[in-house]
């Protein structure tokens, strides 16, 4: 991961010798720089114990060098860096941070760490390293398995995750030295795991940074756009901003408040999602500048009185939007944040949002957990019985830990759903709060309670009213469950519970359950295979399961056992190769499109066809899509890449090449989970063959609206439609346009065209 590196003096001009003494100089500024930053902050001041990591450190990498020529020794200075001066932490993680790369990079062990350093740096290092091999067999997702190894360190010592996060920020600062395909596997799971993982810690300056680095790579044209689209609308905001805040500033000076007001500017990421999500365009987005006042507290006792203090005098100043106030001062959220937020219409007819909040709060909301150490004497990283929100976190994380899904993607889908999830606040029968996921259900919550509530319930009653166990709880909720001795846990409750505690022991209780009933479909199937001469293996498994759809074995076993799937001739003539079958799920991958000049459909339907990619293969070149070569490519359903779209390769389990587009859901869980199977992928067609998109139209209805649109496309444009779908109700209508075009750049001007038609309000594509 190499850094980058404008420094003209490293050029082959100079000697060797110049150069060693070149980098020497520059090693030693940065670690100064280090030490300093680290004089400068509140921490106990353990240089000695710096100083011997570093030396360390230095030694045992001494003669490596990153992709940029520089030593390696720069990364860990700079990981150690951005721990010191960005998170705030201490000694223990300096170090930690420094020896980061020793053990898993040279000859040392974690032994020679805990000689050396002490238990507790070596504890952190071992934490830090990855590992070969793992409880996923041999699809395994190291990256998964790396991730949970940090999990379960990070029960014992949260500074393991913050450590990795700093790591993984140096790593997306200088990551423009990696080859495309690198870039796309990193960027990808530091916006499914890291990105997520520093907000639900609090860093949400570092949270903010990843994703607009990860945007950065994976969509470097819609990045760029982006910022210049920023740059040349900022003397606008700054108008706004200084006419807004004038009048708040007076209000604060007279009420002899110590306060500072900032302009907060949303970032590229998030315009991007919004225009993506919302199917809006840059203009259309009015809250990319918020305001923030962080005020000094009178006293520590008048820190929420102050806050309120303020609300009320900015209140009087502007008009309120009645749904768009958030009070997080006594309740902060799970990753401790604290403020008020209001949103109020400027003279200007724009909605601003303002956000209030101490001093305290502020550090808080860009360190997260890490800045209440700065309020501690107990030690640097130490956790105590007070950190209520961080305890319940990490006890979170032990339950899915102690029962772990077997599947890699599993159990980075639990993860993200159980530790990132925004969350609400529901209240006991007794009046206590729990903190649970947003979306959880009634039975989720049972399960939060007790294991054997959950498996017991049979609804509940929702501030006082009967629901049954399917019901999604809202925030200031009073649920009360209620419980059966008779009743047990169902299949289908895995349908709509969310967390993973409740997914886990529903999953274990029916594991038990259906334990006997997979025995006895095991029988079944040894007995069919010997009746037929054939023995069960692998192979054998593989292919009846792709036969009959099914993703595991355990789920085929079970089917058999309870005779929804019964063996018979198809099965034998898959098994002995006399039917070339292709399961249901191979027929949905693959995306229809149409030559120009034959006018007919050409569906690849013959495996065969397909590229195969051998050992020989260079991953790091990227793979060209063309009219000759696209029948050799997998195009799932999953999100209809077509040619102009941002896409990447991935290398499945029968070695083909599916092909991606870079934001997909799927795609992200695959870079997420698998990134040494991902490539570059680009387009190079010559507008030879139509692909398929749907374009999405509202608007107000009136008389000839129809033949606006179809006079634009055709006529026009000399676009295909397909079909066209359109509902009206009260002069409002709603409609879907399929169509077939060459690329994406024909449907941006589809839709620049159209946007032009009059009472045509919205259209945007539908991905």
């Amino acid at each position: 991961m190499a850094n980058d590196n404008n420094d003209s003096k490293t050029n082959v001009a100079m000697t060797m010798t110049e150069q060693e003494a070149y980098w020497e100089k520059k090693v030693d500024e940065a670690f100064q720089h280090l030490v300093d930053t680290y004089i400068a902050s509140r921490h106990r001041k353990k240089i000695d114990i710096i100083t011997k990591a570093f030396n360390f450190a230095r030694q045992a990498h001494k003669g490596v060098r990153r992709l940029s020529g520089e030593p390696y020794i720069m990364h860990p200075i700079a990981v150690a860096q951005i721990a010191c001066e960005e998170i705030g932490l201490g000694s223990t993680s300096i170090c930690a941070s420094l020896l980061h790369d020793v053990v898993e990079d040279t000859d040392y062990t974690i032994e020679d760490i805990s000689n050396i350093f002490g238990q507790k740096i070596a504890q952190i290092v071992d934490g830090l390293t990855k590992i070969s091999g793992g409880i996923f067999g041999d699809r395994a997702s190291a990256q998964a398995e790396n991730f949970k190894k940090l999990l379960l360190t990070m029960s014992d010592d949260i500074r393991v995750i913050l450590i990795k996060i700093c790591d993984r920020l140096h790593n997306m600062r200088t990551l423009q030295s990696q080859p495309a395909n690198k870039q796309y596997k990193i960027a990808g799971e530091t916006l499914y795991i890291y990105a997520p993982l520093a907000h639900r810690l609090g860093l949400n300056k570092i949270k903010t940074e990843l994703e607009d680095l990860s945007f950065k790579y994976e969509h470097p044209d819609a990045y760029n756009a982006l910022q210049q689209k920023l740059a040349s609308t900022q003397a606008d905001r700054d108008k706004l901003f200084e006419q807004f805040t004038a009048p708040i500033r007076e209000q604060l000076d007279k009420l002899g408040m110590k306060y500072e007001i900032k302009a907060r500017v949303k970032s590229p990421y998030s315009i991007y999602n919004k225009i993506q999500n919302k199917h809006v365009t840059f203009d259309e987005i009015y809250d990319i500048l918020a305001v923030r006042i962080i005020y000094t507290p009178l006293s520590p006792e008048t820190e929420i009185d102050d806050c309120f203090k303020i609300y009320i005098a900015v209140k009087k100043l502007y008009r309120l939007h009645p749904d768009r106030t958030r009070d997080w001062t006594d309740n902060p959220k799970a990753n401790g944040y604290q403020a008020l937020h209001v949103t109020l219409m400027s003279k200007q007819g724009r909605w601003v949002e303002v956000q209030i909040r101490s001093k305290r709060m502020d550090e808080i909301a860009e360190q997260g957990f890490a800045a209440h150490w700065k309020y501690k004497d107990e030690g640097e990283g130490e956790i105590s019985e007070d950190d209520n929100e961080l305890n319940e976190w990490l006890k979170t994380i032990k339950e899915i830990l102690d029962d772990p899904q077997p599947d890699a993607m599993d159990f980075l889908d639990s993860i993200k759903l159980n530790l990132f999830a925004s969350e609400i606040f529901v209240f006991t029968p007794k009046g206590d709060i729990k903190t649970m996921p947003a979306g959880c259900t009634a039975l989720d919550f049972a399960f939060q309670i007790h294991t054997f509530l959950g498996s017991h319930c049979i609804g509940a009653k929702v501030n006082h009213k009967l629901v049954p166990l399917s019901h999604r709880l809202q925030s200031g909720d009073q649920v009360e469950i209620l419980t059966s001795k008779s009743q047990h846990v169902q299949e289908e409750w895995i349908n709509f519970v969310t967390t993973a505690k409740a997914k886990g022991k529903i999953q274990a209780i029916l594991r038990r359950d259906s334990k006997e009933i997979r025995k006895q479909g095991e029988e079944i199937l040894n007995k069919w295979l010997k009746e037929n001469s054939l023995e069960l293996t692998t192979s054998v498994m593989d292919k009846l399961c792709e036969l009959h759809d099914i993703k595991k074995q355990e789920r085929f076993f079970y089917a058999l056992g309870m005779k929804t799937i019964l063996l018979g001739e198809k099965d034998l003539d898959v098994l002995l190769g006399k039917d070339k079958h292709q399961s249901s799920s191979r027929w949905r991958k693959f995306v229809p499109f149409l030559s120009s000049d034959k006018k007919t459909t050409m569906e690849i339907q013959e495996e065969d066809n397909y590229f195969v990619v051998k050992k020989e293969f260079n991953k790091k070149k990227p793979v060209y899509i063309t009219e000759n070569n696209i029948k050799q490519y997998v195009f799932p359903s999953c999100c209809h890449p077509i040619p102009g779209d941002d896409a990447l390769g991935y290398i499945d389990n029968k070695n083909h090449i599916e092909i991606h587009k870079r934001n997909c859901p799927v795609a992200s869980k695959l870079k997420a989970s698998f990134g040494n199977r991902i490539l570059d992928a680009k387009w190079d067609m010559h507008h030879q063959l139509f692909f398929d998109a749907k374009v999405r139209i509202r608007g107000i209805d009136r008389k000839g609206l129809l033949l606006d649109v179809s006079q634009v496309l055709s006529e026009e444009l000399g676009i295909n439609i397909r079909r066209i779908t359109i509902s009206t109700d009260n002069g409002i209508f709603d409609g879907t346009l399929d169509i077939r075009v060459h690329d994406r750049d024909e449907v941006s001007l589809i839709l620049e065209k159209m946007k032009k038609i009059e009472d045509l309000q919205e259209v945007s594509q539908i991905i």
